[in-house]
């Protein structure tokens, strides 16, 4: 189709052979980016246009089944949809991905459908090897967020409960206070066990040594966590992963919105080489700029990732796969470098803003590792004005910051017995100057109505 010549296809007409042949080049180079792709199944270092994402979208899609006029579809299952709407809303890969026993495996009723997926894992595999972890061999992206990604990693690596391994239930987790780590473990079945962390200085972390003294021979499993907010600092994965290796525990990284960051990444690029690292789960809204419903999931092991394609239980929905593909495609690798460079200026800037208010209203910044967000004390507020400052600043049409008071609620600060009130800004990958002004101006704006109350 890329190779034949225009003129060769349009016989007969009156148009001169030098116009179609000028006509042709321009036509070869708009198609070059998607034959390129198709060939190489790499991101393309410049972002694509809407119209060259779009019509790739539709070239593949018009392989279902559902698109043969002179089909006779005779399944339950055959993409029948209500209405075009929701072919536009889909772009036309209506049969999902996947069969019933494998997430990955070529659906017969979507040859195209099944060449995106294949397209998609190739490009998040390319992604997370171009942006930090060259060490992984295979990726998969799947149609669930973060904590049910943990869940599916999980029913695939788990021993054989049926076959006398019943007691190894146990999933060690260093204490992150965030329910859908609790909830992915739970879901299949898995008994969590949490570890307490430490206060050092103003970061809370979990000490190797804490984990160690807790596994026994009940535990199957272990995970370790870059990216949260303060004061939660990111896991020691390198010691971690050597832990897993040396007890014989599955060991999965949760890197939910990680790949941003070249520090967290090298963490876990670290413990990929010192020990055991079984996969690495990352949210795709948090980290390449989609709807949320998306992960991928990487290992340096690719028989790990076969035995989690194939715990996914049924066909999956295609949209969140389709979604990562059109963003990575719409940025390209040097789009998405831009990003990431945008991002540490604005987490810079953020802190330079937040401690001009800091000495301002004399409170500091807490001395806490994290590439992507800073927290402010509120230690000269008293009483329900801190757990109200963050209604009030949701009030002020200000989306994303964390409040935290410990006389109030732990729950949030993984210690419960940390010292200080505080708030959380970040400035995550896609934020603006302009959302941090707008954040820390409001934020001074309640902060002195309360000093009035």
């Amino acid at each position: 189709m890329f190779e034949k010549k225009l003129k060769d296809l349009i016989q007969g007409t009156k148009i001169p052979d030098n116009m179609l042949e000028r006509g042709q080049i321009v036509l070869e180079k708009w198609l070059k980016p998607i034959r390129n792709l198709l060939e190489q199944k790499k991101v393309p270092e410049e972002p694509w246009e809407d119209e060259q994402i779009n019509f790739l979208l539709r070239l593949l899609s018009q392989m279902d089944t559902d698109k043969d006029s002179d089909a006779a579809r005779v399944g339950e299952r055959e993409a029948r949809i209500s209405t075009p709407l929701l072919n536009l809303y889909s772009a036309g890969f209506c049969h999902g991905i996947g069969r019933s026993g494998e997430i990955k495996a070529p659906q017969p009723k979507a040859p195209g459908g099944s060449l995106m997926y294949d397209l998609a894992n190739n490009l998040a595999r390319y992604s997370i090897r171009k942006f930090g972890l060259p060490n992984v061999k295979q990726a998969l992206v799947v149609p669930m967020a973060t904590g049910m990604s943990l869940s599916l990693c999980l029913a695939g690596l788990r021993p054989d409960w049926k076959g006398g391994n019943d007691q190894k239930r146990v999933v060690v987790v260093p204490r992150l206070d965030h329910t859908s780590i609790i909830k992915g473990i739970e879901f299949m079945g898995a008994i969590p066990k949490v570890i307490e962390g430490d206060i050092i200085g103003d970061a809370v972390r979990i000490p190797i040594e804490n984990i160690s003294e807790k596994i026994d021979s009940d535990c199957f499993a272990i995970l370790s966590f870059t990216s949260f907010f303060p004061p939660r600092e990111a896991d020691d994965i390198k010691e971690i992963a050597k832990l897993a290796q040396e007890n014989d525990l599955v060991h999965i990284v949760i890197n939910a919105y990680g790949v941003q960051s070249e520090e967290w990444m090298k963490l876990i690029r670290s413990g990929i080489d010192a020990g055991r690292v079984d996969a690495v789960v990352q949210s795709t809204d948090k980290n390449f700029l989609t709807p949320v419903g998306g992960s991928i999931i990487c290992s340096p092991n690719e028989d790990v990732m076969e035995n989690v394609s194939k715990a996914y239980a049924g066909r999956a929905n295609a949209s969140p796969i389709f979604q990562f593909l059109v963003s990575i495609l719409s940025m390209g690798t040097n789009g998405y470098r831009n990003l990431i460079v945008k991002q540490k200026e604005n987490k810079k800037y953020l802190e330079s803003e937040l401690k001009k208010v800091a000495d301002n209203i004399g409170e500091r910044l807490l001395d806490v590792f994290n590439p992507v967000a800073a927290a402010l004390t509120l230690n000269s507020l008293k009483g329900k004005n801190i757990t109200r400052l963050g209604g009030d600043l949701y009030n002020l049409r200000v989306t994303g910051p964390r409040v935290f008071d410990p006389n109030f609620k732990t729950y949030g600060m993984c210690n419960d017995d940390y010292p200080h009130a505080y708030i959380v800004m970040n400035s995550a990958i896609g934020a603006t100057k302009k959302d941090i002004n707008l954040s820390i101006e409001r934020f001074q704006k309640a902060y002195d109505q309360f000093l009035k109350s």
